[in-house]
């Protein structure tokens, strides 16, 4: 044998023997890839913030195409303030139509309307539309993306450092998992009119059909929305939200090793999490829901079959080389970590809502309930099985909304009775409160006037529910 290949064999002998001579007896080797230090997740509570599961979640990582939840965000401000419309025309500009892909592709002079280039930034994760966006709003994508990062600290998002609209690598680009998770409820909790844009399994345009990036939306179990994200830096990214049983999570991992492990691994995460939230419905007292997901195998220590082993080293799919290396894994002792993220949708200021936008067929499911079923043309009678408390015998009703937060829900009446001041000029505003659930109503109607106001919020893509007076 080559005196190079003995020494090589006799060194990783060593190393192997001094690793195994720092770990404990008990301590198993662990399969892993030399990608673990990309690997970050957070599972999270959308409704109180409490943090269920922590992994490097206040670790510094490149947050990929998820930087487009912000450019988003930003967007969804610009709107909800009037700055810009959905109907606006953005031209394509030579810096935008020269971003690498994924993208649109559309050529520089071309248009596009701003809610095509949000619906491809959404869905396609297209880098050229993001640029539109940032160019549209701020001006130039260098302004955007320091109102951007001026966003994130106001948010709470520590961590977090933009320099493009994108996600496209930049060392200076950069978040936490925690921060992410910061972001999402954020979306929730001030723009839910617009979180549908994340929900979007495809899209088409100019008669082509895009498939939204988010594999988990196509397989059901409650997911509804967010991002995905990949760069060599990164890794595989992804925030993901699901919904069940009234309660939605919100999950982050950063860092997978393919698209494939990365969701399984945001799967079973979630599907733990739900988990934790059946328990305590059940009645069993869970304080710290970190040790129940570490029974599960996704601890730190020796013990552990899933987490960052699961997530990022996916040892079934091995390295370039074919090779898998084992290491010895010592068990570390649990550091503290906040047990929320803030702030929580009830403690921060209400979302500013328009009604010339679509005030989110997942409003009411973003706060754990039903969404209402929207009014067509031929308008048809729509019931509930439960008379308003305060509603006249023989008199109908409209319902344009359900919030846990009585404030969000007069505001979003009086803003609905602004802009439809026309269908409302007989009906009496009242906000009623049941089991928890604040909800805005236009009452002391007609049938056929409630049917016909109905109809005209439906036209203009604002949610809304008939209600029949209980016989």
């Amino acid at each position: 044998m080559p005196v190079v290949a003995l020494i090589r064999r006799g060194f990783l002998s060593l190393v192997l023997v001094a690793a195994l001579a720092l770990a404990p007896s008990t301590a198993p080797l662990v399969a892993q890839s030399s990608d673990n230090a990309k690997y970050a997740a957070i599972v999270i509570d959308a409704e109180s913030g409490e943090v269920l599961f922590a992994r490097h979640a206040d670790s510094r990582r490149y947050p990929a195409s998820i930087t487009k939840v912000m450019t988003l965000y930003m967007s969804f401000e610009a709107l909800s303030e009037g700055k810009v419309a959905l109907e606006d025309v953005l031209t394509v500009s030579t810096r935008a139509a020269s971003q690498p892909p994924s993208k649109l592709g559309l050529a520089a002079g071309q248009t596009i309307s701003l809610d095509d280039a949000m619906r491809a930034t959404a869905v396609r994760s297209a880098n050229d539309m993001a640029v539109a966006l940032a160019e549209h709003i701020g001006g130039s994508e260098a302004r955007f993306t320091a109102q951007m990062t001026l966003k994130a600290r106001e948010l709470g998002m520590t961590q977090t450092r933009y320099v493009n609209a994108s996600g496209l690598p930049d060392a200076r680009q950069l978040t936490s998992a925690r921060d992410l998770a910061i972001l999402a409820r954020a979306i929730m909790r001030d723009y839910p009119q617009y979180y549908r844009y994340f929900g979007l399994h495809d899209w088409v345009y100019q008669g082509r059909d895009y498939r939204n990036t988010n594999g988990l939306l196509h397989q059901g179990n409650g997911y509804d929305g967010m991002k995905t994200g990949y760069t060599n830096a990164s890794g595989f990214n992804l925030a993901a939200s699901s919904v069940r049983n009234g309660r939605r999570l919100i999950t982050v991992v950063l860092g997978g090793r393919s698209s494939a492990s990365r969701n399984a691994h945001v799967a079973a995460l979630m599907n733990t999490g739900f988990e934790v939230e059946q328990a305590r419905a059940r009645g069993q007292t869970i304080q710290v829901a970190q040790t129940f997901f570490e029974q599960r195998g996704f601890g730190i220590g020796p013990e552990s079959l899933g987490g960052m082993q699961y997530a990022s080293a996916d040892t079934g799919d091995d390295d370039d080389s074919g090779a898998v290396s084992y290491v010895a894994v010592v068990a570390a002792p649990l550091q503290p970590r906040p047990l929320r993220v803030i702030p929580a949708p009830s403690e921060s200021r209400p979302p500013v809502l328009r009604a010339e936008t679509r005030p989110a067929d997942v409003t009411a499911i973003l706060n754990g309930g039903t969404a209402p079923v929207r009014a067509s043309a031929p308008p048809t009678t729509r019931t509930t099985s439960r008379r308003p408390a305060s509603s006249p015998a023989g008199l109908w009703s409209v319902q344009v909304g359900a919030f846990r937060d009585e404030t969000v829900a007069r505001n979003w009446l009086t803003e609905v009775n602004r802009r439809f001041r026309a269908q409302f000029t007989a009906a009496e505003r009242t906000v009623q409160n049941s089991e928890g659930w604040y909800r805005s109503r236009f009452t002391g109607m007609s049938e056929q006037m409630a049917q016909a106001a109905c109809a005209a919020l439906s036209d203009r893509r604002v949610t809304c529910m008939v209600i029949r007076p209980q016989a």
